[in-house]
Formats: C-alpha cells, sequence, structure tokens
C-alpha cells in the first residue's frame, strides 16, 4: 500500500474555502446579487415579564420559609387583595362597554338585556348598558359571600387571633398599595385606552369570581384533609380546631398556586384563547362578548304599529307568555311552600296572605316583564313594504330589523287573551331567535312585508 503525505492546506485550498463560506451569505440571480442574513442562534426562554411573575409568588413563600415573615398576616393580605380585586372588577363590570349574554330568555334580566340602550355617564363615553344590571344585581352578593367563605377558609382556619399590631400595620400598608395600584391600572388600562369597549359585566367579574371560589374551595379541603391526616382535630370538631402550625404552610402554598396561575393565564392570555379557539373543549379563553351591532333606520314609514292598550297591560297574563317563562311559577311554587310551612303551625291569617301572594307575585312579574319587552315599542314599515323595524319610544332607539328574507318562519298566535282583547300575535322565526310583534288589532300590515301566508292566519283575518 502506498502512503498519504499529510501536510499544510494549500493556498489555493484555502481560497476555496473561504469562497464557500463566503458563497453562503450571498445568492446569485441574473444581473443582481442579493445579501442574505446568516441564520442566527435562537435562544429560548422564558420572557422578562414571567420571571417576574415567578419571582413575585415564589417571594412570600421564600420569607416564611427562611426570612421568619408571618404566615397569618400574609393570609391576611391576599385575602385582603381578593376582595380589592372584587371590588374594582364589580366596577370595572358596571362600565362594560358590551352587552351581558345569557344562556336562556330569562324573566325580567332578559327584558333589560333586548334593551339596546346604556345610561350616559356626563363629559365621558361611558355608559351603563341596561343588561348588566340585572348582571350586577346576582353578582355582587354571590361575589360578597365568596370572597367571605374564602376568608372563613383560610384566616379563620390559619389565623383565628389576630395578628399583632406591627404585623396588621404592615398589612394595611400592604393592602393600600394594592388599592392604589390596582386603581390605576382600571383607570389607565380599562378606562383611558378604552378597555371597557371589548368586556361585558360578565367577562369583567369571571376572573375574580373564579379565583375566590378555587381558593374557598381549596383552602376548606387543604384545611379538612390535612387536619384528618394529622389526627390534630376529631372528626366531630369544627374546622377552626385545626392547629394553624399544621395547615398554615399547605393553605400558603395553596393560595400561592392559585394566585400563580391566574397570573400566568393573565400573561398569555392571547395563547390561551387561541388554544380555546382551535380546541373541541370549550375552556372560556375564545369566547366573545356580543358586539353591537347597527341597525338600519325604516326610512319613509307607511305604517306605525303599536300593540293595543288593553294588550300593553293584560298581555303578560296569557298562557303563551307563562311558557316562555317558567320561573313565575317556580316563584309561586316558592312562596306556597313557606305558607305550607306556617299552616303547620296553624298561622292562618299569614297563609292567607302568603297564598294571595304565590297568585300576585307571579302575575306581577310577568306583567312587568312584558311591559318591560313591548310597552313602549313602536312597529315601522316603510312605505315599499321591505321591512320591520321595531323602535323603542321610551328610550329612542332601534330595537331590531327584520326583512323577508331574513324570516324562516311566520305564524299568528290567537289564545284565549287574544280573542278576549280581539288581538293577534305575529311571531316571526329566524335562524338564531324568535321575534314577536304582539297584540295588534291589524296584523295585515306586518304579514304583507313577507311573501308567505302566516301559519294560523285565516282568511278573514287578512282582509
Amino acid at each position: 500500500m502506498g502512503s498519504r503525505r499529510i501536510g499544510y492546506p494549500t493556498a489555493s485550498f484555502r481560497y476555496a474555502m473561504r469562497r464557500r463560506k463566503t458563497d453562503s451569505y450571498l445568492s446569485r440571480s441574473p444581473g443582481t446579487i442579493r445579501w442574505m442574513v446568516p441564520l442566527q442562534k435562537q435562544h429560548y426562554g422564558p420572557p422578562p415579564e414571567a420571571i417576574a411573575v415567578v419571582v413575585a409568588n415564589a417571594l412570600p413563600l421564600a420569607g416564611v420559609a427562611v426570612l421568619g415573615w408571618d404566615l397569618a398576616a400574609l393570609v391576611f393580605l391576599y385575602w385582603f387583595e381578593l376582595g380589592i380585586l372584587s371590588f374594582w372588577a364589580l366596577l370595572r363590570a358596571l362600565f362594560a362597554g358590551r352587552p351581558s349574554e345569557f344562556d336562556a330568555d330569562p324573566l325580567i334580566a332578559g327584558a333589560l338585556a333586548k334593551k339596546r340602550t346604556a345610561i350616559p355617564v356626563p363629559f365621558t363615553d361611558l355608559g351603563i348598558r341596561l343588561s348588566t344590571l340585572p348582571v350586577l344585581a346576582v353578582a355582587a352578593p354571590i361575589l360578597t359571600l365568596v370572597w367571605f367563605f374564602a376568608g372563613v377558609t383560610t384566616v379563620g382556619v390559619i389565623g383565628p387571633e389576630t395578628p399583632d399590631s406591627d404585623a396588621l400595620g404592615t398589612v394595611a400598608l400592604s393592602s393600600l398599595g394594592i388599592f392604589l395600584s390596582e386603581g390605576a391600572s382600571t383607570f389607565v388600562e380599562y378606562f383611558h385606552r378604552q378597555g371597557y369597549r371589548e368586556h361585558s359585566a360578565q367577562t369583567a367579574i369571571r376572573g375574580v369570581f373564579t379565583r375566590a371560589a378555587v381558593i374557598g374551595i381549596g383552602g376548606l379541603l387543604t384545611a379538612t384533609f390535612v387536619g384528618l391526616a394529622a389526627d390534630s382535630v376529631a372528626s366531630d370538631d369544627p374546622i377552626t380546631a385545626v392547629d394553624p402550625t399544621v395547615v398554615g404552610p399547605p393553605i400558603l402554598v395553596g393560595i400561592v398556586l392559585v394566585k400563580f396561575g391566574f397570573d400566568l393565564g393573565g400573561l398569555y392570555r392571547d395563547r390561551l384563547a387561541a388554544f380555546d379557539a382551535a380546541s373541541t373543549f370549550e375552556l372560556g379563553w375564545a369566547y366573545e362578548p356580543p358586539s353591537r351591532e347597527s341597525i338600519d333606520p325604516a326610512g319613509a314609514v307607511d305604517e306605525r304599529l303599536r300593540p293595543t292598550l288593553p294588550g300593553r297591560l293584560f298581555g303578560g297574563l296569557s298562557t303563551t307568555t307563562v311558557r316562555r317563562h317558567p320561573g313565575a311559577l317556580v316563584v309561586g311554587g316558592f312562596i306556597l311552600l313557606i305558607s305550607a310551612l306556617f299552616a303547620m303551625g296553624r298561622v292562618w291569617d299569614v297563609v292567607l296572605a302568603l297564598v294571595g301572594a304565590s297568585l300576585a307575585v307571579p302575575m306581577g312579574l310577568l306583567a312587568v316583564d312584558y311591559g318591560l319587552r313591548y310597552g313602549g315599542v313602536e312597529y315601522r314599515v316603510p312605505d315599499d313594504a321591505n321591512a320591520i323595524v321595531a323602535y323603542d319610544r321610551l328610550l329612542r332607539t332601534r330595537l331590531w330589523r327584520i326583512e323577508p328574507w331574513d324570516e324562516t318562519g311566520l305564524r299568528v298566535e290567537r289564545d284565549r287573551i287574544h280573542r278576549w282583547l280581539d288581538t293577534s300575535t305575529v311571531v316571526i322565526e329566524c335562524p338564531d331567535r324568535e321575534l314577536r310583534v304582539p297584540h295588534l288589532h291589524d296584523p295585515e300590515p306586518v304579514l304583507d312585508v313577507f311573501d308567505r301566508r302566516a301559519d294560523g292566519a285565516q282568511p278573514a283575518e287578512r282582509r
């Protein structure tokens, strides 16, 4: 076998290598030379915001474990922070710019949700939407109760005794700082930068409500299981009998983990929303509140139709209305159940009053709901009879507009109340909703807008 001589690279070899390296940065095309940016090594790592969230949530745990911070005072502070977040969440919900959305058509709340107006705040672009009011009427007391429940299962277990004055002073000062910080963030991000335009009352309070519920239930389960596992309490003792030194650290870790999860959720909200939109399961991150759609006016109006006065007063008492809103019967049944308790005690005067209330209250709720929906509404038909526009005369807003090609079904209802009042209700079925033009003395101007014959309309009725 011959031997190969290995020596230093020749000048031509070095030139070829330099040329090859240079060509990797160049791209030659006919008549032009385009410089290409060399590929840079990409570094994958958490962004600074995520690192700040990790440090902020790990600091309390390190302070308790290493620096000897007061664990009970920290839990107090987290509970106060939850109350502060709840306060600002309710304020944001009050001025939410998008209407609230309900799964069904509840009594009273559904009537307010269909109103497309808001109570304006002078000298600002803010307003309080009518659909927000029933949400706040329910959410405010429930959120308050959930916040107190979270305090009972955390502060009530760890710190049944009030911390010393120094710890309370530190907690009060820190709570003030959190209140001012959250308030500044709300005014800048939500009001000044018009973040309220993207939220409804429901989305504004959803996060803090979920957080309070998770902390409350988690604290209860932690105290129960840790107390039983450590044999520090008997099975029939109250939860406050658990040894704070045993259950305190797990509860603090749980609170910090919940806060850490929600902080990361707010940081990566866009990615979570994209994941939710692409997945088959609805997690709620990609939910968009309904936006306010513009409704074209009727133009030159030929007919202005309104429910008759007897229809506005008594139209809500029909069997059709009761079937559409069975919640009124639930209220009446609950009052009857209370009357049965007094009947067992033979308090007959109270029983008689409650039986009367079980009839009057549902009828009153139905009448109020019907008045809110149709009391001040006017139905306008243009000269060319190509549409119907529902206009709220009291609030001066257009509620909906329907054209002949938008409907999928048409029928006329006449039950006992209609025959008694000599009126008719036109029901227009659409793919996503059902529109009602109630208690008209003459429904023909509405029926003439559509090309089909309405179900239930007799030839004599369409004069």
